[in-house]
């Protein structure tokens, strides 16, 4: 019995060291972080890429004589070009710029559109730099979420379009409600064939657990400063003036939906799209919510030939705890994805 006793104390001791160590190593990762919280650009250079893979499928189609002769003039030709270049530099001179440029950007908008603080910071950069000739085209990819979170994603979008610079919105997936309200800020969009897009609509769902707390005898106080401070509630008795007042402000966040997208795209039917219905790619075309159907692919490809296609993207440094956290939340608004398309759309 003793021997057990001084088995466990020893194990206590291991580990309340083995705990103290990690606190302070999560402590010290802590502060280096804050030290650096601020996060990276990456810039791609895409024509890079297409034009490698261009390459790549042109040698692959020659004979094996022909290969060797091509490397061997590619080589000769990537000497010459490193040795232009390192002339240039010690001259200090700035290659110039051949090609407009196509500045790509990702948006992938969860439910509380959090991505909106990356985009914003892709923008900025952009707008730094951006010349007149140059474009920019996002390739979007959500079912919409929070008003606030979407509406500023717009406005940042719309920092675009004030500065005159040609904006193009793809489409590959789906952009819907908060979705469409990014794009329709784009110049021009482009849906792939069945791409969900539309969903002009405002909806709201509050489970209310009133009537199951009373049947356990429970009671809940809600104190408020203001008639409107609390319609509906979790726990509370709602009323029917609450209820009223509820679909009141549902119906104001609409006609602000409606209004925004009226004025963005002036040529739409307003009433005729914004029921909340959504529609395919070919079919958003007939109703003018999209101007072009294709993918994002054949878009960038297009452009390749006459312009230099340059990819962004800002990634911001996660702190040791958001690593942990950051994969639930995603399998979270992956989950709340699937659900919302098997409920707004046929299964295939």
């Amino acid at each position: 019995m003793e021997l057990l006793s001084e088995y466990g104390l020893f194990l206590a001791k291991i580990a309340t060291v083995v705990v103290a160590i990690a606190v302070i190593a999560i402590l010290i990762v802590n502060l280096t972080q804050r030290k650096r919280q601020r996060g990276e650009l990456r810039v791609t250079r895409l024509s890079e890429q297409y034009k490698e893979m261009q390459e790549e499928m042109s040698v692959a189609l020659l004979d094996e004589q022909q290969q060797k002769l091509w490397h061997k003039a590619q080589k000769k030709k990537t000497r010459l070009e490193a040795k232009e270049a390192k002339a240039r530099a010690k001259r200090g001179e700035v290659t110039p710029l051949t090609k407009p440029r196509v500045f790509v950007l990702d948006f992938k908008g969860s439910m509380d559109a959090h991505e909106v603080g990356g985009l914003r910071e892709e923008i900025t950069a952009v707008l730094t730099l951006a010349k007149a000739e140059d474009r920019v085209v996002v390739r979007l990819e959500s079912p919409g979420g929070v008003v606030h979170g979407y509406g500023l994603a717009a406005s940042q979008l719309q920092r675009l379009r004030d500065r005159q610079i040609p904006l193009t919105v793809a489409v590959d997936k789906v952009a819907a409600s908060g979705g469409y309200m990014m794009a329709c800020v784009a110049d021009t969009i482009v849906a792939a064939p069945f791409a969900i897009i539309g969903s002009i609509g405002v909806v709201a769902q509050i489970p209310n657990f009133n009537r199951f707390l009373k049947s356990k005898e429970i009671d809940v106080e809600l104190h408020t400063a203001g008639q409107y401070k609390r319609t509906l509630t979790l726990l509370g008795e709602n009323t029917e003036e609450g209820r009223q007042k509820f679909r009141e402000s549902l119906n104001e966040t609409h006609d602000l939906f409606k209004g925004f997208v009226h004025q963005m795209r002036p040529q739409l039917d307003i009433e005729q799209v914004a029921t909340g219905e959504h529609w395919y790619g070919t079919q958003a075309l007939e109703k003018g919510l999209v101007d072009e159907v294709g993918t994002s692919d054949e878009l960038l490809l297009a452009l390749f030939e006459k312009h230099e296609v340059i990819g962004l993207r800002y990634q911001q440094r996660k702190k040791l705890l958001d690593r942990f956290t950051g994969s639930a939340t995603e399998s979270v608004d992956k989950l709340l994805m699937r659900w919302w398309q098997r409920g707004q759309k046929p299964q295939l």
